[in-house]
Parts: C-alpha cells; structure tokens; sequence
C-alpha cells in the first residue's frame, strides 16, 4: 500500500469521526463559502436520487442585481450581496468617468429561507474601477450571529446577522495605501504592482476563526492581515506579493494528527503556510516554479487539503501543483507539477474559478476550456476528458463546479444548468440535468453565470445579475 494511499484511508477514518461533530455545527446550513466545514462538500440525505420530468421544483425566486457572490444560509436566512448602478432621471445607467469610475451601491441583503422574502437591507455607495465591474464577489461569512463580507473594492463590512445593524466597517484599499491606478514610465511598473488592488477586485471570501478576520489585503507587506473581529483591528499583516490575487484563505491542519494548524495563503509567485495566531511564516513553496507569470494572475480556486499531509492547487495558466507537507516544523515539497503554461494544452488541470474535487485516488475538475477532467492523484496524468457538462464544446473559460453529495456529484455549470452525475476513472455518468436560471452576464463571446450555489435545508440557492431562486433537492417534492 502506497504512502498516499494510507494518507487518504486516513482521511476517511477522520471524516468518519468527525461526521457527528460536523452534525452539531448543522450541516444543513451553508454559513460561508464552501460550506460548514470549508470544503465545498454537501452532506445532507435526504435528497433525489435523479430529477423529475421538468426538473426539480423551484420554491420561490427573488429580484437581485449585479453579483457574482454566492450566497450564505444560515439560522433561516439567506444572505446575498448585488451591486445596483447609479441611474440617470430617465433610468439609464450612468457612463463612468475617469475619474471616479463607474457609480453605484454595493448592498448586503437577508430574505427568509423559507419564501425569499427581503428581511433587511445594508446598502453604501461604491463606484468601480475594476476588470468585470459587476458586483461584489465574495460569499458572505455568518458566525456567532453576525455578518462579515467584502465587497469587490475592499468594503469590509460586520453586521449584526439578524437586525443588518452596522457594527464595524472599514475600506482595505484606504487603510493600506492600494491604487489602481499604474504609473506611466516602465522602470516604476514592478514596484508599483505590489501596491494594486486585484484587478477583478476582491474576490477571496473572508475567514473568520476565533477572535480573528483574515481577509487579502495587499500592499508591501500586508498580502494577508488578521483583523480582530469585534472591532476590525488589525492584529497582525504578512507577506508581499506581486498580485494578492483570489484564492480564499483557508485553515488546514496538515501533516497529521498532531501537526499544527496552518493558514493557507496562495499568491501570485507563492503558496504559503502561516501561524494563524501570529502571522509567522512556516514554509513557503514557489509557483510556478518557473517564476514565469502571465498577468493578471488567475489564482481562484481554494487550496485543497488531500489526506493528513498533502496540499493541491491549480490555476488557469501554470495548471496544477500538488505538495506534500511533513515535519515539526512543518515544511513542504513539490510531489508534482504541471509543465504546461498554455491552457490550450493541458498537462495536468488548469482551472479557471471552479476548485476540483478528489474521489478516492482521482482529482475531478473544469479545465480552462470547460472541459472536465480526471486525473491520477499519485502523478497528475491525466486519464480522461470529456466535455458534456458545460456546452458539449470548447467553451473559453467554461466553468463547472463539482459538489460531491455522497457517491455521487451536483455539477453547476455556467449555462445555468444542474446536473446530477457519478465520476470515475472509467469515466462520466450523468443521471439528469435541469435548466434552473438564465445565463445573462454576456463576456468573451460566451453567455453565462458564474456564481457558485449554497447547498442547505435540502435546497439548492443561486443567483444571476437579475434574481436569486430557491430550488428543492429534496426526495420529496411535494413540498
């Protein structure tokens, strides 16, 4: 038996003993991105097991705006947040302006589960001056009853999750010094680089554990600060970085049962593990290993823990790296990595925005050109590729995101379409497909939605630019 074959029986022995406890923290509910536990797996039973003639049932739908922000469900409630766009007397939106971009508000909704009725409303002005301006982009965070978000120009925001009630807020871009603005003579262009904000705005949702905040920042020194999160202090701030990019942070506890608890910050040159308490680097390992970058850098998908001991990432250009961690300290080294940097030529998987998925000894994930893939977890050797769960064609930047539901996966794609499907090394199966929501964000000659559901109360919440829909997954339909 291989050392990473013991490292995933493992991983099935903790998800084993942890299952009761994640029952305590309600499962049913989806309080941040990716779910209760952070992983992007659904755990409720319960649920079809193929879709009826028509699809499943729509329960209620709800106007939204703008957004690409997945929603948040917890104790009842749906939390969302849209960008609405100023408007002229006659409705018409008004034209940007160099100077203070593209005028607008920035709000943070919460509508009853059940009916998606809107309870309350936090709403402030925030003109855009980023790639895609079109709504805020992360998930909102729920925990010990307050809301904690941030929107695509650095708005972060704590709510009271009930009332909506402000209790702190304060804008990242102002407070740490970033521009968008870059400078006109070439020599100053390196430098100046590490003090932008994301070019597609901020994008990585926050995590909230203990008493902190950690959200990307930016700025020399400040590519991750841990914020208190009952007054929105800093408490600490690391690293520097070219681009401070998408991917959310996350908490891992790798290298075993005894390894210590590790923040996962992916950059634009580096992955990295820091001490959560204190900022302290533990290890860091360079991708691409190349140092070779294609900017802006797409660095989307949230690190994925694999085992007691192994880390994978994957991004559109660089494809995947995959790193094993071990020691005390810890540290970490390359087990593989994708050599491929043309997306058009995939070695290993070069996703875009959906964060693959591992099936035993076999990551499953969106390719750049909305292909889905299987590979060899050991080696990264790709064994399949299909693509029937985008648009049965080449589709630039076609996107999938896969969540697993026992031995079988939900697949939403970015035609709007719920698919119910099994994967395996042999291949793709699909039990049913529904079209749920329009795709009406028009981009790079395609038409789609890219917003990634929540899974809760045997429900499956989206939204596009124009409303957010309530869907049942239940076995019952009746209701």
């Amino acid at each position: 038996m291989s050392r990473l074959t013991r490292c995933l029986k493992w991983c099935s022995l903790m998800c084993l003993l942890i299952g009761p406890m994640a029952a305590l923290c309600r499962a049913d509910e989806w309080p941040q991105w990716f779910g209760p536990q952070r992983d992007g797996i659904w755990r409720e039973t319960g649920l079809l097991d193929q879709f009826p003639e028509g699809g499943p049932k729509v329960l209620w739908r709800a106007p939204t705006d703008y957004g690409y922000s997945g929603p948040a469900v917890a104790n009842g409630k749906v939390y969302v947040t849209d960008w609405v766009r100023d408007k002229d007397e006659q409705g018409k939106e008004l034209k940007p302006t160099q100077e203070k971009g593209i005028l607008g508000t920035e709000r943070v909704r919460c509508l009853e589960a059940a009916t998606g009725k809107v309870l309350w409303e936090h709403a402030y002005p925030c003109p855009y001056r980023i790639s895609y301006p079109f709504g805020p982009r992360t998930t909102p965070t729920i925990v010990d009853g307050r809301l904690y978000t941030l929107g695509a120009m650095g708005d972060m925001v704590c709510l009271d999750a009930d009332k909506g009630t402000l209790i702190w807020n304060k804008n990242i871009v102002a407070a740490y010094g970033l521009t968008d603005r870059l400078p006109t003579k070439p020599e100053e262009l390196e430098k100046a680089y590490s003090k932008m904000f994301p070019v597609w705005g901020y994008a990585a949702s926050l995590l909230v554990d203990g008493d902190l905040v950690y959200s990307l920042v930016g700025g020399p020194g400040s590519a991750i600060v841990a914020f208190n999160k009952n007054t929105g202090a800093e408490v600490w701030k690391a690293l520097e970085t070219q681009e401070v990019g998408y991917a959310p942070p996350v908490i891992y506890q790798l290298g075993g049962p005894d390894a210590p608890r590790q923040l996962i910050i992916w950059l634009s040159e580096s992955l990295n593990a820091l001490d959560p308490a204190s900022g302290q680097v533990l290890w860091t390992v360079k991708f691409p290993s190349s140092g070779k970058l294609q900017r802006p850098y797409i660095n989307i998908v949230t690190p994925r823990q694999i085992g007691p001991d192994h880390l994978l990432v994957t991004t559109f250009y660089n494809g995947a790296l995959l790193v094993k961690v071990s020691g005390h300290p810890p540290k970490a080294h390359v087990v593989w990595e994708g050599k491929s940097d043309n997306p058009q030529r995939p070695d290993t998987l070069h996703s875009s925005m959906a964060t693959p998925i591992i099936v035993g000894e076999h990551i499953y994930g969106c390719c750049a050109w909305g292909e889905l893939r299987c590979l060899e977890l050991k080696t990264g050797k790709s064994l399949w590729t299909q693509f029937n769960v985008v648009e049965k064609k080449k589709a630039f930047c076609g996107t999938a995101f896969l969540i697993p539901n026992g031995n079988r996966c939900f697949i939403w794609n970015d035609q709007g379409e719920l698919i119910l499907a099994e994967l395996s090394p042999a291949g793709y199966k699909e039990i049913s497909r529904a079209k749920l929501i329009e795709p009406v964000h028009e981009t790079r000659g395609r038409t789609v939605v890219w917003t990634h559901p929540a899974f809760a109360n045997k429900c499956m919440y989206v939204r596009n630019f124009k409303e957010i829909i309530c869907v049942s997954l239940a076995a019952d339909q009746g209701g």
